[in-house]
């Protein structure tokens, strides 16, 4: 069993450690300490969700659709694209979001169905974990423990990041922190849009 679980566990963690929209927006709620636990657990039962399918072979589905892929990237590049500019403008203003402590922060719903869109209309999020993680897992004689680790991985990365945030609180104390972290979110969501509109 450890030789499918570690491995998937290894897999996982490696295709979520790159910065991309959902981890920036964990990050942000982190710091901030708004809906921590919800952001969370939604982020990891959304990939738990995708690795399943994946696991269980509906990657190799996700190829007879071509039009699926097509949809999915420029809806998400649109979304992003709309987000960073969000972001470029809380940087450019400075001061807006600087209570780090949640007083008076966006309410529940609206973080989760944002974060949600960002997780979504990511057609990375089906490439990495649907098509790549289902077809690798194929490989390994415990396709089960193989998710299990995969699942596992993303709990772990998840919940580190958003709890783990408060450990950069005092940097964020200053105004001008803020206005970089939002600067890079917007060019990170950029950068995205732009290499699913190009790809």
């Amino acid at each position: 069993m450890l030789a499918s679980l570690v491995p998937g566990f290894l897999l996982s963690l490696s295709l979520i450690l790159a910065i991309g929209a959902q981890n920036a927006f964990v990050l942000r709620q982190g710091l901030r300490r708004e809906h921590v636990f919800w952001v969370c657990l939604t982020c990891a039962l959304s990939d738990a969700l995708l690795i399943s399918a994946g696991v269980a072979g509906f990657g190799a589905l996700a190829t007879q659709l071509p039009w699926f892929e097509t949809v999915m990237r420029y809806g998400g590049a649109a979304f992003l694209l709309v987000y960073g500019w969000r972001n470029a403008q809380s940087a450019w203003r400075g001061g807006a979001v600087l209570d780090a402590g949640g007083r008076g922060g966006a309410v529940l719903g609206r973080t989760l169905l944002t974060l949600l869109a960002l997780t979504w209309l990511n057609p990375h999020v089906y490439l990495d974990t649907v098509v790549l993680i289902g077809s690798i897992s194929a490989q390994y004689p415990d396709r089960l423990a193989f998710g299990i680790g995969a699942v596992a991985a993303s709990f772990v990365f998840f919940f580190a990041l958003g709890y783990g945030a408060r450990l950069l609180q005092p940097l964020f104390a200053r105004p001008a922190s803020w206005r970089v972290l939002d600067a890079v979110i917007a060019l990170t969501m950029w950068g995205i849009a732009l290499s699913l509109i190009l790809h």
